[in-house]
């Protein structure tokens, strides 16, 4: 079951980062991706998979040490909820890049890159669009705007 369960995981989020990365100016996608809701499915596979090992990973949170934590996530269970986990806060990431991306009038050419980096190194794509973030936003060319 754990092992099917860790499977589906990434499964769960997938239709998200797609819409988020490959149709992002479709008018569906802000409306999907609006609610925080989209993360609970692998938010409750993590707690399908750690409820009957909650004692060995409540001891091994509550006062962590390396050795205790390789300990419990050396094994399926700890695999499948690490996985669980940050597939879970990878899309709750993914999704404020994307609607912070949004109401800062970012590129979606900028912001996909930076979706597809978070889903596999989420720490690197969430720096980098930090660091983006601090940037101002480009003005747009000036002959562009006084044909309009």
């Amino acid at each position: 079951m754990t092992e099917l369960l860790f499977d589906l995981t990434f499964w769960f989020a997938a239709p998200f980062w797609a819409l988020m990365i490959l149709a992002p100016t479709w008018r569906r996608t802000a409306s999907i991706v609006a609610s925080p809701l989209i993360c609970l499915p692998p938010l409750l596979v993590y707690a399908v998979v750690i409820a009957p090992e909650i004692g060995p990973f409540a001891a091994a949170l509550v006062d962590p040490e390396l050795s205790g934590l390789r300990s419990v996530l050396g094994q399926e269970s700890g695999a499948a909820a690490a996985w669980a986990h940050f597939v879970a806060f990878d899309l709750f990431l993914g999704r404020w890049i994307f609607q912070d991306g949004r109401a800062r009038g970012r590129s979606p050419l900028l912001i996909s890159p930076l979706l597809l980096l978070t889903i596999l190194f989420a720490p690197i794509g969430v720096l980098l669009y930090l660091l983006i973030r601090l940037t101002p936003k480009p003005a747009p060319d000036r002959a562009l705007a006084m044909e309009a």
